[in-house]
C-alpha cells in the first residue's frame, strides 16, 4: 500500500494562519506547529521540574507538532469566526475530527494505532499543555507584529495574554514571567 500520509502533512507549510489580519511576517501551520511544540514540551518539562508533575515532555511536543494537521483538508478557520458561537464551534470540531480521521486512515494499518492518539489527543493533560502552547504561540505571534508595529494585533493580543492567565496553569504563568518578555526585545537586546 502506498500511503500519502507524510505528503499531506508537508503541506502544512501552505495553510497560512491569522488570514483576516495583516501579517508583518506571514506565518504558516508548519511553522506554527514547530513553535507550539517547542512551547509544549517546555511547559511540561515546567510542569514537571518545578511543579511535580509527571508527563512525558516528549509526547506532549509530538501531539503539539501535530495539533492542527487536519487544516491541510479544513484550512486555518481564524478564531473570531470559529469561536463566534457554540454551533460554529462544534460543527468546527466534527470537521476537525473528520479530518483527523481521513489522514489517519491514510497510514499503513499498523502504523494507524500509533498515530491515532497523535492526531485526536487523547490525554487530557497533554490535550491541556498543547492547547496552552498552542495560544502561547498565538500570543507570541501578537507580541512579535505588535514589536513591528502592526497595531491590528493589539486586541487580540489582550485577548490572548487574558485566556493564558486564565488557564490556572502554573507552568504557563511561569512561562510568561520567565521567558515572554524576550521576545519583544530585538536581536541586539538579547546580548
Amino acid at each position: 500500500m502506498k500511503s500519502h500520509f507524510f505528503a499531506y502533512i508537508s503541506r502544512m507549510r501552505f495553510i497560512q494562519r491569522w488570514a483576516l489580519m495583516r501579517n508583518t511576517a506571514p506565518e504558516n501551520v508548519q511553522e506554527h506547529s514547530h513553535q507550539a511544540a517547542v512551547l509544549a514540551h517546555a511547559l511540561a518539562v515546567i510542569r514537571n521540574q518545578r511543579f511535580g508533575g509527571h508527563v512525558d515532555p516528549g509526547a506532549v511536543a509530538v501531539a503539539a507538532l501535530y495539533h492542527d494537521a487536519g487544516e491541510i483538508l479544513t484550512g486555518d478557520m481564524p478564531t473570531p469566526i470559529k469561536y463566534h458561537n457554540p454551533a460554529i464551534r462544534e460543527a468546527y470540531k466534527d470537521v476537525e475530527a473528520v479530518a483527523e480521521q481521513k489522514l489517519l486512515a491514510m497510514l499503513p494499518e499498523e502504523l494507524q494505532p500509533v498515530y491515532a492518539p497523535i492526531l485526536t489527543i487523547r490525554d487530557e493533560e497533554t490535550a491541556r499543555l498543547v492547547k496552552a502552547a498552542d495560544k502561547l504561540s498565538a500570543y507570541i505571534k501578537c507580541v512579535e507584529e505588535l514589536k513591528a508595529g502592526n497595531m491590528e494585533f493589539r486586541e487580540a493580543a489582550a485577548q490572548t495574554r487574558s485566556a493564558l492567565e486564565g488557564y490556572g496553569l502554573p507552568e504557563v504563568d511561569y512561562f510568561l514571567e520567565t521567558f515572554l518578555e524576550s521576545f519583544s526585545l530585538t536581536l541586539d537586546e538579547l546580548k
